[in-house]
């Protein structure tokens, strides 16, 4: 496949994996993408997963026909993306092994050697001249890991972006980009949206006709619908209104709730209503639809005096991928003393920018007139945008301050005089102020 005339792609699909990352589901598979570039000298991006390891290489040859093979360029050291980098060196002993310092450092871990014979060492602004093509270099610290570079080729104006704008599902399946693609960002870059925000900002300045991120399509048209949902992802805005109610029920008591309250939003008119059983639905879709929707309300039972398992689990993966900018609203169900909504509320107390609904449901067992009338004061609240931010102390103003070496974002009030980078180990001296 052609990206460009000097840009083909040689990549390939994983169709026997049913867990990407030992926890994702991706029943249309996986792509791990590489791409080499054919010029005076020719460079091959990131290698693959080790079980295609041949493949891979009986591609890289197929291209090659014959020529010499200068570059790989390693942009991330995650192993779907990595593992077959000894075998390169092993087939391709003259070749040039180019990535950040932490990449080979990392290296060393994976296989006990950094390559240093073969290292061509690359940083923030670094340049590689293969004829036509030159290649730029752009540090992107913790999108998702810390090594990542990305490479933009100012000849065919496409940007190799990592993992950015990657999604699942091998390339031989026809589907929609922005769900897969979404759940992908959601759970495994979510948690670094500072960071992909960093990272807009500098492809901001670039003229860029083609995206070749590491997981699915080469984007090539209309690129300013995929940045502009990664940058409403990665500022943790919702996408769309609509309210999704996740929910745990023991003996259908709760989900007899629930289904009453989701029949009541839509009378009161919410057009959106999404419905996630938490024991029985994929997790990770689930987050998606927290992450994707502006109102979220929880439903749940006490539990051992805590809350059901799957709930505080559902709570977790929110909480740890920066969770905020929503409202939340609460169910509980107890037969006696609940404290579900006491605790599932607390879950969050670290969160930014969270508005607790006004009116809360409480069921003791089963629904009755009391509970029924909370649980439509709820749904009359969600529909008319009348929640009303809790009571908690003042947050102070949020700042960001940036790394002028490696990139990284810290936010807070203030940047603390002993802060140490997380990403290159230097000290508060390095960063500076930015809006």
């Amino acid at each position: 496949m052609y990206i460009t005339d000097d840009i083909r792609y040689i990549g390939v699909n994983d169709h026997e994996i049913d867990l990407f990352e030992g926890q994702y589901v991706v029943p249309n598979g996986m792509a791990y993408n590489s791409y080499i570039i054919m010029d005076e000298k020719t460079a091959v991006m990131d290698s693959v997963d080790g079980n295609f390891t041949q493949e891979w290489l009986d591609n890289i040859a197929a291209q090659l026909d014959g020529r010499k093979l200068d570059y790989l360029v390693v942009q991330h050291m995650e192993p779907d993306h990595s593992a077959s980098i000894f075998d390169f060196a092993k087939a391709y002993p003259e070749a040039k092994i180019v990535a950040s310092s932490k990449a080979f450092a990392m290296m060393k871990n994976f296989f006990g050697t950094d390559f240093a014979e073969k290292q061509v060492v690359v940083n923030e602004g670094s340049r590689l001249s293969l004829g036509r093509h030159e290649l730029n270099f752009i540090t992107a610290p913790m999108v998702h890991w810390p090594e990542v570079i990305m490479t933009y080729d100012s000849t065919d104006k496409v940007l190799f972006s990592a993992d950015a704008f990657g999604k699942f599902g091998a390339l031989d399946v026809e589907e929609d980009w922005a769900c897969e693609a979404r759940r992908y960002y959601i759970g495994i870059v979510g948690k670094y949206g500072s960071q992909v925000q960093a990272v807009l900002r500098k492809a901001a300045k670039l003229d860029i006709e083609k995206i070749c991120a590491l997981h699915g399509p080469v984007l090539t048209e209309n690129l300013s619908y995929y940045i502009n949902l990664y940058d409403i992802w990665s500022s943790y805005r919702p996408e769309e209104e609509g309210v999704v109610i996740a929910y745990t029920s023991i003996y259908g008591n709760t989900k007899k709730a629930v289904m009453q309250l989701a029949e009541e939003l839509k009378a009161n008119g919410c057009e959106k209503v999404v419905i996630n059983d938490l024991a029985r639905c994929d997790w990770a879709e689930a987050v998606e639809d927290a992450f994707r929707y502006s109102k979220l309300v929880l439903a749940t039972t006490t539990y051992n005096a805590d809350i059901f398992p799957f709930m505080r689990q559902f709570i977790d993966h929110l909480t740890e991928r920066s969770f905020s900018n929503r409202t939340v609203a609460f169910m509980e169900n107890g037969s006696w003393a609940p404290v579900a909504t006491k605790i599932m509320k607390s879950m969050f107390e670290k969160s930014k920018d969270i508005t607790f609904a006004e009116n809360t449901v409480k069921i003791m067992s089963a629904l009755n007139d009391e509970s029924t009338a909370q649980l439509k004061a709820l749904a009359k609240e969600l529909c008319t945008g009348a929640a009303e931010e809790t009571e908690e102390e003042p947050k102070g103003e949020t700042r960001r301050f940036e790394c002028s070496v490696c990139g990284y974002i810290y936010e807070g009030a203030e940047l603390p005089e002993d802060f140490i980078c997380p990403i290159c180990q230097l000290g508060a001296e390095v960063f500076e102020e930015i809006e």
